[in-house]
């Protein structure tokens, strides 16, 4: 199994496919297993890099609570990149593996090609919308020192199906990574200037509004909204999800065989 050390935090990696990179982070308490569904599609004529964030899955559970955070994350997604020498990629995500790529595009835009934001809320400029989510997320964190893993078995299908060692880094992880600290994110949404992509599912009703303030506010960004999905979009509803990513991989790819023409 490929792992990357990352200041002695092994970050489990796999590389799918040849091609232009394409970089996919799942979203909280689950892992890169949620994107096998995708794989043979999206790895077709991309590099696919999947991977499971810090305290998830494959990768390592620091004991420490500083070693999870956004700066740490967006850095572990970085040093994947340099892994698989990727100067630039398509970068995305769903839910909090989506607001992260909004914050890696926020600390390295000219490492990113373009924007693939599923099932994502972009952050709060209120500071108390930002309190009573970050309330909630020290809850979830608490709840799993509590219950462990047992937590998952009613949660959305991206996450009740996947695996992890024990709960300790899912809890350590919502204090650390599931908070927000600021609205540096969701101010930064009008100075996108890459081809982005909103993805919701028609049921995920948290986070209708938040996709539309995205595609609102990200300059020319476009948004399907795939009917029958909840939170887990791509796998309620896998064909679907493809037909609506394809064709906006498909015109990234057109509009780079243009420019090496010109």
């Amino acid at each position: 199994m490929p792992k990357l050390n990352r200041d002695g935090v092994d970050i489990y990696y796999e590389v799918h496919g040849s091609g232009p990179p394409l970089l996919l982070t799942h979203g909280y308490s689950s892992t890169g297993e949620m994107w096998q569904g995708q794989i043979e599609a999206l790895s077709r004529h991309h590099q696919l890099v999947l991977w499971d964030m810090r305290g998830h899955g494959r990768s390592d559970y620091p004991d420490d609570a500083a070693a999870y955070s956004e700066a740490a994350t967006v850095a572990d997604m970085a040093a994947l990149l340099d892994k698989v020498g990727a100067e630039s990629a398509i970068v995305g995500g769903l839910s909090l593996g989506g607001y992260m790529s909004l914050a890696f595009y926020r600390a390295h835009p000219e490492r990113v090609r373009a924007l693939l934001i599923i099932d994502t809320g972009p952050g709060f400029k209120k500071d108390e919308a930002r309190e009573a989510w970050n309330k909630r997320a020290r809850e979830t964190g608490d709840r799993f020192e509590r219950e462990g893993l047992a937590v998952l078995k009613s949660a959305s299908r991206e996450r009740s199906d996947v695996s992890h060692r024990d709960a300790s880094g899912l809890a350590r992880a919502a204090r650390g990574m599931l908070t927000q600290r600021d609205a540096r994110v969701i101010e930064s949404l009008p100075d996108i200037k890459v081809p982005s992509l909103v993805v919701v599912g028609a049921d995920d009703a948290p986070f209708l509004a938040a996709s539309d303030y995205m595609a609102a506010k990200i300059p020319g960004a476009a948004k399907v909204v795939i009917p029958g999905a909840g939170h887990a979009v791509n796998i309620d509803q896998p064909q679907a999800f493809i037909d609506a990513v394809l064709p906006f991989l498909d015109s990234l790819d057109a509009k780079a065989t243009q420019k090496a023409a010109s």
